[in-house]
């Protein structure tokens, strides 16, 4: 039986929790909070405390959920591993680049742990089922990509939302939810070289982004278009893949805000007769099962040694990378918070 513990036990890691008590050999004895005003015992036995730190300190853990503000994610994720507890951890993985290569070098001390982050789209089954595509070949190579994630103003640039607060979040919607998108165009399209971005906050007036746009060019020549928004009023994810031999369209994400519509791929196939109509094949999905798959291939991880498919800190470290570049290429926006564009480590 692995001992689990959840660090930050809101919203998110309550939800954790579901898909934890999921798996058998899993069992939950303690989570950490700051709504919690001293220690003590939940009517159902779970331990709790009030931060991260009473929690690794009191507790004896194999297994810690890292559910926590961006200031202190890769804190408590460093510790954990210190306390050889396998660890998976939310998105974003940190503030900056620096947080997570601080990662990348605790993890590195302890290979025997297994670290995962919480990209959980790669999960989705809209999503796999156009990986699956793609990697079948029957449409031919992936030419260019054109992905919308965005917002409303109500749901994260809230006055009293810590997101909108740099020295907590780190950067505003880019990292907080385009991060998703920018780590689907890595799964789609490859790693990036060449990138332009325009990085504004022209509307809400925080001190963190409101609004990304980005040009960027893989290493394979995949052209990529990303728009990430805080000022779309009403929420969108949209992603469209263009190849050789068809497209394919995504379009809405099944979330527990329900807002942003139903699932949804559609499948073009090119024929030189088609005239611009094309015939096409949708699939609409009605159910997420993305929290708990990623959840049970951690779990695999730690009990039959498999590797981290999706989610690992090296894949972390790279989408974050890239992330923190597009910052760095708006010439204005770099100046603006003295960001530094060279990468914090190797991962050779």
């Amino acid at each position: 039986m692995l001992r689990v513990g959840i660090a930050g036990y809101g919203v998110v890691g309550k939800k954790r929790r579901s898909c934890v008590e999921a798996i058998a050999d899993f069992k939950l004895i303690a989570v950490a909070d700051r709504s919690f005003s001293g220690s003590g015992q939940m009517a159902d036995g779970i331990n709790f405390y009030p931060n991260f730190h009473a929690l690794l300190e009191k507790e004896k853990l194999d297994v810690l959920f890292v559910c926590l503000t961006n200031d202190v994610a890769a804190e408590a994720t460093r510790l954990g591993l210190q306390k050889g507890c396998h660890v998976f951890c939310e998105k974003p993985p940190g503030r900056n680049l620096n947080d997570v290569a601080s990662v990348v070098r605790a993890s590195k001390e302890r290979p025997d742990l297994k670290v995962k982050y919480g990209f959980n789209h790669r999960y989705h089954d809209s999503v796999k089922d156009a990986l699956k595509v793609i990697q079948s070949g029957e449409l031919g190579r992936v030419i260019d990509l054109k992905g919308l994630y965005g917002k409303s103003c109500v749901v994260t640039f809230d006055q009293s939302d810590w997101r909108t607060r740099r020295e907590i979040a780190g950067g505003g919607i880019l990292l907080d939810q385009g991060i998703h998108m920018v780590d689907l165009m890595r799964l789609f399209g490859g790693e990036y070289k060449d990138l332009h971005s325009v990085i504004s906050n022209a509307y809400w007036n925080y001190n963190v982004e409101d609004n990304a746009y980005a040009l960027m060019k893989s290493e394979s020549g995949v052209i990529a278009m990303l728009h990430s928004s805080a000022t779309q009023w009403r929420h969108r994810f949209q992603l469209d893949i263009g190849l050789t031999e068809g497209s394919i369209h995504l379009s809405g994400i099944l979330s527990g805000s329900k807002s942003y519509g139903e699932e949804a791929i559609t499948i073009a196939y090119r024929s030189p007769k088609d005239r611009g109509i094309p015939k096409e094949q949708t699939t609409r999905y009605n159910e997420d099962n993305s929290w708990g798959e990623e959840i049970a291939e951690f779990h695999r991880a730690i009990t039959a040694g498999e590797s981290i498919v999706h989610g690992s800190v090296e894949d972390a470290y790279r989408t974050m990378e890239l992330v923190y570049r597009l910052y760095c290429a708006d010439p204005v926006w770099q100046q603006t918070f003295n960001l530094q564009s060279k990468p914090g480590t190797d991962l050779a």
